[in-house]
């Protein structure tokens, strides 16, 4: 693989598997987050609603759900995405459901003493949420999150059949370029490994950080 393809497509394609990567992760974050929040709610119907974002979106495919919003979406409703932002809304949507149900089992993991000291505390429903639940909570959530994030990144190659030139559609092109399929394909495995290995790593040193806050200590192997 010459020095021209590396810099002229290999590298600006994994710029943008990277920010497919942030954006669909943010976009997802808070999905998770207020859809899971809502599972607990005191209302049955907020629940059930959350409930079925969750069913649905865990249940159709983020391919289908990107061609639909790229395809299908502006003939209904004339709203045209570049398929970047398509990319980017798929992904984030249905992680996000993903991400939903960690959100619910760790708010639901923390004892309900905890709850009911911040009910004698005369605590609001969102006060209790935010100073007991959730510091309590998000260390537990940390560890599944990372799992989604390395899925996610490895689920941004969908987009290369809508023609982001991310790395892998620049693996496809290089690969007609060259007609050497063994040399950039392994390199491209090299390019996600490494990615999501720095992925990970950082998200052990945010769960020590978030335990860390609340006295928690951890080994570097991740026992307390």
């Amino acid at each position: 693989m010459t020095a021209g393809l590396w810099t002229n497509w290999v590298l600006p394609g994994i710029w943008i598997t990277v920010q497919l990567t942030l954006y669909s992760a943010a976009l997802a974050t808070l999905v998770a987050f207020t859809v899971g929040i809502a599972r607990t709610h005191r209302s049955r119907f907020v629940r059930f609603l959350a409930g079925f974002y969750t069913e649905v979106f865990r249940g159709t495919s983020a391919l289908v759900l990107m061609f639909w919003l790229f395809f299908v979406m502006p003939g209904l409703f004339g709203w045209a995405l570049v398929p970047m932002w398509a990319a980017v809304l798929a992904l984030g949507l249905s992680y996000g459901a993903y991400g939903a149900e960690v959100v619910r089992g760790a708010l639901n993991s923390v004892t309900p003493a905890q709850r009911e000291a911040g009910i004698a505390l005369n605590f609001t429903p969102w006060q209790r949420m935010r100073l007991i639940l959730l510091p309590q909570a998000v260390p537990e959530m940390i560890p599944p999150f990372s799992n989604l994030l390395i899925e996610l990144l490895k689920g941004t190659a969908l987009v290369s059949l809508l023609g982001v030139a991310d790395v892998s559609f620049a693996a496809y092109l290089v690969r007609l370029a060259t007609q050497e399929s063994a040399q950039i394909y392994t390199v491209t495995l090299v390019i996600y490994f490494v990615l999501a290995f720095l992925l990970a790593r950082g998200m052990r040193v945010l769960e020590r950080r978030t335990k860390a806050g609340i006295g928690i200590t951890t080994t570097p192997g991740g026992a307390r």
